[in-house]
């Protein structure tokens, strides 16, 4: 992923934006519902993201984050700016409150923010090996074959490491459920 934010901030590449898009704008907009959004604004917000890739693949740099990363950081900032936006928009709390907004959205975030906590410290505690490998796997959205590679090993070897990590975090993180 990270050749291909490359391709676009040196030569404009059309080709590699449509298969970053392609692989990304699904994804992002998943995690943007997640997030809270209606199917219609986290669509929005996915392009906008995308956008953004296009016009700042200039300053993606490969040693400070891997491309998922940055791309889903891009999303996550657009997302707190519209929901600012959308929060001074809006007139006072009493008259929020009258039109009944749902107040949860609050609570939401604050255990969005502790599970996020909760995950960091499960990662923590895994074994070297097992923390490189789900960082591999989930954070550079990497395929095993490429793990594999990476690391020098069978690719069965890689896919077990991968089971074996998840259900080591599914064992620190049972209480999440």
């Amino acid at each position: 992923m990270s050749a291909l934010i490359r391709a676009i901030a040196e030569r404009g590449d059309r080709d590699a934006f449509a298969r970053l898009f392609r692989h990304f704008a699904p994804r992002l907009k998943a995690f943007l519902m997640r997030g809270g959004l209606p199917a219609n604004a986290a669509e929005e917000l996915a392009q906008e993201t995308m956008l953004a890739v296009w016009r700042k693949a200039s300053y993606f740099d490969p040693a400070r984050a891997a491309a998922s990363t940055w791309i889903f950081t891009i999303a996550r900032n657009l997302s707190i700016d519209l929901k600012r936006r959308e929060r001074h928009g809006q007139t006072s709390r009493a008259e929020m409150l009258e039109e009944g907004v749902d107040e949860a959205s609050g609570e939401t975030i604050l255990m969005g923010a502790e599970r996020e906590a909760r995950v960091r410290a499960a990662l923590a505690r895994l074994s070297e090996d097992q923390a490189t490998i789900v960082r591999l796997s989930f954070f550079q959205d990497k395929p095993h074959s490429q793990i594999a590679q990476e690391l020098g090993i069978p690719l069965g070897t890689a896919k077990s490491r991968v089971r074996l990590a998840l259900a080591r975090l599914r064992t620190l993180l049972e209480d999440l459920k």
